[in-house]
């Protein structure tokens, strides 16, 4: 039942967005744009004000930190892994997840009220690491090094995250007399936020509509192992560290589903800025998205035997 509300709420959305990205092409950045400068602060101060500023939230950022740089160690220190997706695009899609527009609806549809604090806590962790220092992975290394800037650019990357952004005005909000007003007032168009990012992820879908059968097969060869790595590797490395550190079940459950998360929109956002890698960015959020409607479901049913 749980499954059924979850396929429910998402695929009307990517549906209506799939439809609306085949006749306007270039609709998906149009929207996309401001929802990153204005809309995901936004949203992420609505979600956190709801949740509430407390520390299970820092638990679950600090936890997602842990499992996003044990991988991208991994990915960038181990040779043999290394060789297996050394495209920096894939590397940054197969670690960071679109946890705040497809992991929160997960994580309503399928887990108690309490858990949603954990799965924020996740989104918060991932979002200020791939805003902080995806941006700079994807520069060409020579300009960062010639240029003698890396922390100068590393500290502005910081503070034009859209997570940082909402964080802070979270905490402005929540140390204010009007805390509960503007909580109740936010909650709604932090919702609307999470359908309109559902709605890119249809308008991306529409690539399909212009790939023929041998296309898409040479794209899930490029992609196969960053695909793999995100939609298993990422939740089998979190299951065992909740696993080893004995959390309770309802936040390893929210952490793992939204370690299962497909690849996120940030990725391509980031990938089109820096003009590198956009086509293998596209493949793998649309690829990881479709595919991500099973395996979820299926992490689910791991987790809960």
């Amino acid at each position: 039942m749980e499954i059924i509300f979850l396929l429910a709420e998402l695929i009307p959305c990517l549906l209506i967005g799939y439809l609306l990205g085949r006749f306007k092409k270039d609709l998906s950045l149009t929207i996309s744009r401001p929802l990153m400068s204005y809309g995901i602060p936004i949203s992420l101060m609505g979600i956190l004000l709801k949740s509430g500023l407390e520390s299970p939230l820092i638990e679950s950022a600090l936890l997602a930190l842990v499992a996003i740089g044990f991988l991208m160690t991994l990915l960038n220190c181990l040779p043999g892994i290394k060789n297996l997706i050394p495209n920096r695009s894939l590397q940054l899609g197969s670690a960071f997840g679109n946890t705040g527009y497809f992991g929160i609806p997960v994580s309503l549809a399928l887990l108690p009220n309490h858990a949603l604090i954990y799965s924020i806590g996740f989104d918060l962790g991932a979002t200020l690491v791939i805003w902080s220092i995806g941006p700079i992975l994807l520069t060409d290394p020579s300009k960062v090094l010639s240029s003698n800037r890396y922390w100068q650019n590393f500290i502005k990357a910081i503070f034009r995250s859209p997570a940082v952004n909402g964080l802070i005005g979270a905490l402005i909000v929540h140390s204010s007399p009007w805390n509960e007003q503007i909580t109740a007032l936010l909650w709604i168009p932090s919702r609307v936020v999470i359908v309109l990012a559902l709605l890119i992820v249809g308008m991306r879908l529409s690539w399909l509509r212009k790939a023929n059968l041998s296309r898409i097969k040479i794209q899930i060869t490029s992609i196969k192992n960053a695909l793999i790595m995100k939609l298993v590797g990422l939740p089998v490395i979190m299951l065992i560290i909740s696993s080893a550190i004995r959390l309770p079940n309802v936040m390893r459950e929210a952490l793992v589903l939204q370690s299962a998360a497909p690849t996120a929109i940030s990725v391509l956002l980031i990938s089109q800025a820096a003009s590198r890698d956009e086509d293998e960015a596209t493949s793998l959020v649309v690829l990881s998205t479709i595919i991500a409607l099973i395996s979820i479901p299926a992490w689910l049913m791991i987790l809960r035997l």
